[in-house]
């Protein structure tokens, strides 16, 4: 019989040292997101667009975290953070990591991706470097689509320094006036309407000095500075240099009541364009003078201020990512239809569903009543399985009522569009619309007054609380009954980003997922304290309680001899709580293993503290973005998934639901997909004690094992086989 194990409970497991900082396990994911521009595995206009996913989160950490460490510091905050760093220290840190980083990226892109363009074509250049005729070309064109929209802004005592909005590209122009001598400063706002890189006209891409061009684009800031004559007449352009600001884009809300919550939101949306500014991007060459006064005139302090050469503003990379050249994509993806759809027949789309047509509705309730059914985005279709589901329910003359609630969706959303057509088929819509999504606000706030139109019951959240959770129900009348169906998702109800972000979904008629779906509505739309549930964990009342339960069960049967076993798929882990519980866990001799695709608190590998844990990282062509928690139990499984990560909002501060997975099959299905994750052999990056990752890499003769490449393939096979994957 193996022999019980005690925990050594001598280490203090709060100690600063086994903790890794937010922000920089931050960085280091987006670190691990360049590599992939870095990889010459990655096909040549992917490497562009993770160039571009980058730079684009980036300004994201600056507008958010960055923004925040400055108002704590602002606000006289000294308190440290579980690694033992103050506001101020955490600052400096990012500073630290971050400069090379960003001289690293600029400097790849200019002397390694760009030269690399070049050879296949794919000329990406500067206004100095074209054939006259190619310059006469952008001229006239400046003429007549650049010049109009324009505006130079004079800095003198006369003319205060000018708003600067938040990641726009301008230029610092110095001219001098020919009468006086004088130098004068001005600014120009590069357009947000106008492509970043203009295309030259077909008939000018042979030109010399580059024959046989694929494709030619100019930086639209160049064309511009090489036509300054324009907007300053009779002055004499001395000098231009390119810059870009980054301001807070965190709301400041007060309010108490959620009566209030809309018109809040909607005023701090239009002072958001106002936030501080957190930092600034300026070429390298640009002079001191220049660089201080912008410092001056934003407040800013030499540690704001990143440079670079070449290009400012990667982030637009993502448009050469379009380029017709499919020999430099990834291979195109086209969702499949979900395995279970195979049976239903006569399945009309949901575009082309009227309200006379009934079969659809019922074919595909029938399927689920026979047994609940996982879908796995984006191997399996959205609009073919959730959109489906929402739009059947819409048209349905069985069904009395949809509950839903949205997070995010997409600007021309079909999911609110099928709620509306429900609504006006005189079926009770109730949505819960989530007004504080960070940067969706404005995009809620439409849809929210869309429905409110037709007649849905609109709620905006609860006071002090974000609605994560993923999850809808439908309630129909069967035979005299009535019964309640439910999707409960790791992913939000976006038919785009579903294309793009993986996700898993779960839809049942179970009776008492069904009875906690209607209680959790409840909770959300009327005034309830309810603090138990059968079978979903909700946060803030008793997922945070449930999820220690499961660790904690998993290192008794550890102590006492047994097999412990902890698997669990996130986008972080920050918690202290959670993480201590590993720790503890770990102590016991439970065996875990964490694929967390960015930030990670936890440090691996301590002897006799996380000896046992292993944390790995998959970086790919969709974003790894589904939770799934797997708990051994003595050989009897528990397998959960839901919209949850372990982070303090999550738990604390957020809606969140997690379900349970009790159909065998199912549970097979998400072991599959975690056994897929941990053999990877491409995409995945594991955790080192000192806080670095090393990519994994297959062994000489071994295959690549890159899960998302595995997972397309299982679901093509399964399209044939109509076997579920």
């Amino acid at each position: 019989m193996p022999t019980p194990r005690r925990t050594n409970s001598k280490i203090n497991l709060s100690d600063p040292q086994y903790y890794f900082n937010r922000a920089t396990s931050w960085l280091e994911f987006n670190q691990r997101v360049l590599q992939e521009a870095l990889d010459d595995r990655t096909p040549l206009l992917e490497r562009l667009k993770f160039m571009a996913i980058f730079g684009s989160n980036l300004d994201e950490f600056f507008m958010v975290r960055v923004a925040g460490l400055k108002q704590q510091i602002e606000g006289g905050v000294t308190q440290c953070s579980a690694d033992g760093l103050t506001p101020q220290a955490q600052l400096e840190v990012v500073r630290e990591q971050l400069q090379p980083t960003v001289i690293k990226q600029h400097q790849f892109f200019e002397q390694e991706l760009r030269p690399l363009l070049a050879t296949h074509g794919i000329h990406l250049l500067s206004f100095k470097d074209l054939h006259p005729d190619q310059q006469a070309y952008l001229g006239r064109y400046y003429e007549d689509q650049i010049f109009p929209i324009l505006t130079p802004l004079a800095v003198d005592p006369a003319h205060p320094f000018p708003y600067i909005s938040s990641l726009s590209l301008n230029l610092a122009v110095l001219v001098r006036d020919p009468e006086t001598g004088r130098e004068h400063f001005a600014r120009v706002k590069v357009p947000n309407g106008l492509p970043r890189f203009l295309t030259l006209s077909s008939e000018l891409k042979s030109s010399e000095p580059h024959q046989n061009a694929r494709w030619i684009g100019v930086p639209l800031e160049e064309v511009i500075a090489h036509n300054l004559e324009s907007l300053f007449p009779s002055m004499i352009i001395e000098a231009y240099y390119f810059f870009r600001i980054t301001r807070s884009a965190d709301l400041d809300l007060e309010t108490d009541t959620a009566d209030d919550l809309l018109i809040a939101i909607e005023q701090e949306i239009r002072k958001r364009r106002f936030g501080s500014v957190v930092r600034l991007e300026i070429q390298t060459a640009m002079p001191e003078a220049i660089r201080l006064m912008l410092m001056e005139e934003m407040d800013l302090q030499v540690s704001d201020v990143y440079e670079a050469d070449g290009l400012l503003c990667l982030n637009d990379l993502f448009a050469l990512r379009d380029l017709p050249f499919p020999e430099f994509k990834d291979q195109d993806w086209h969702p499949i239809d979900p395995p279970f759809l195979h049976q239903v027949t006569d399945l009309p789309s949901p575009e082309s569903l009227q309200a006379s047509d009934h079969r659809e509705g019922t074919d595909f309730f029938s399927m689920i009543r026979q047994k609940d059914i996982l879908v796995h985005h984006p191997y399996h279709s959205f609009s073919a399985s959730v959109l489906r589901f929402i739009t059947a329910a819409a048209h349905d003359p069985h069904v009395v009522a949809i509950k839903m609630t949205l997070y995010r969706t997409s600007g021309d959303s079909p999911i609110v569009h099928a709620l509306i057509a429900a609504a006006e088929n005189g079926k009770q819509v109730v949505v819960l619309v989530e007004l504080q999504a960070r940067f969706d606000e404005e995009n809620n706030i439409l849809w929210a007054r869309r429905l409110e139109k037709v007649g849905a019951h609109v709620v905006y959240g609860l006071p002090g609380l974000k609605t994560h959770t993923k999850t809808t129900m439908v309630v129909r009348r069967e035979g005299g009954k009535i019964r309640r169906y439910g999707h409960i998702g790791t992913g939000n109800y976006n038919p785009k980003t579903a294309g793009l972000y993986e996700d898993l979904g779960l839809f049942t008629c179970r009776e008492d997922l069904g009875a906690d779906l209607t209680d959790l509505f409840n909770f959300l739309t009327g005034y309830s304290r309810q603090r138990t549930y059968r079978k979903l964990l909700v946060a803030p009342v008793s997922l945070r309680d449930g999820m220690l339960a499961l660790i904690r069960r998993e290192t008794d049967h550890a102590r006492k001899g047994g097999t412990g076993r902890i698997i669990a798929k996130m986008n972080a882990i920050t918690d202290t709580e959670m993480i201590v519980a590993l720790y503890q866990a770990s102590q016991a001799g439970v065996k875990i293993d964490l694929i967390i695709r960015g930030m990670c608190c936890l440090r691996p590998g301590v002897p006799k503290v996380s000896e046992n844990i292993r944390v790995i990282s998959v970086i790919g062509r969709f974003l790894e973005h589904s939770r799934i928690f797997y708990f051994h139990n003595q050989g009897e499984p528990g397998l959960y998934i839901g919209s949850a990560d372990w982070r303090a909002r999550n738990l604390d501060r957020r809606v969140e639901a997690v379900a349970p997975i009790e159909e065998p099959a199912i549970a097979q299905q998400l072991q599959d997909i975690l056994d897929i994750l941990l053999t990877d052999n491409r995409q995945s990056w594991e955790l080192q004690p000192d806080g670095s990752f090393i990519q994994k890499r297959p062994a000489e003769g071994e295959p690549d094992r890159g899960t998302q490449n595995v997972l397309m393939d299982a679901a093509l096979r399964s399209l044939k086989s109509h076997i579920p994957f």
